[in-house]
């Protein structure tokens, strides 16, 4: 199985949702059974690494967040079996991509959900999770507080749909 996670420049949000994701998965002894990247809807940050600042809420947390920023692909709506977007907007423009680029179904194989859609303590089911880019370092650790606690639900999921 593989899962990509969406945010708009693939520097904060969803890098930091990927590496939760692939602890939460080590956790769950699922490493060999699920594949975690993620991308962005925009192309400003192609090849950066993470914020910095996002790296060091996530250091301090106890949480590794690596990598470079690439842009979300129509082909990567057909390699992946779950997108997992972190806002609205990027949930849009996932749809839009799609729509785009002629997929017949719509989506290609991939189901394409709102990351904190599986989060036990969101209010609704499109709930975002914070851009932080623009905020202070309380949104930075809010971020890494909220994937974390979001990613293990999203491994309970897999867990089911891989069983």
């Amino acid at each position: 199985m593989r899962v990509l996670t969406v945010c708009s420049g693939n520097i904060c949000r969803s890098p930091t949702a990927e590496a939760a994701l692939r602890e939460a998965l080590e956790e769950a002894g699922l490493t060999d059974r699920v594949e975690v990247d993620s991308a962005g809807t925009g192309s400003w940050h192609l090849g950066d690494p993470p914020d910095r600042r996002m790296v060091a809420a996530a250091a301090e947390a106890g949480l590794a967040v690596g990598g470079r920023a690439r842009q979300v692909t129509p082909a990567d709506l057909d390699a992946f079996d779950l997108v997992l977007t972190m806002d609205r907007a990027n949930h849009r423009d996932v749809l839009r991509l799609a729509e785009g680029h002629g997929h017949a179904d719509g989506l290609g194989r991939a189901d394409v959900r709102m990351f904190r859609e599986f989060d036990p303590q969101a209010d609704r089911p499109d709930a975002e999770v914070p851009d932080p880019y623009y905020g202070g370092r309380g949104v930075f650790d809010e971020v890494v507080v909220l994937t974390r606690r979001t990613a293990k639900q999203i491994v309970e999921h897999l867990r089911g749909e891989l069983a």
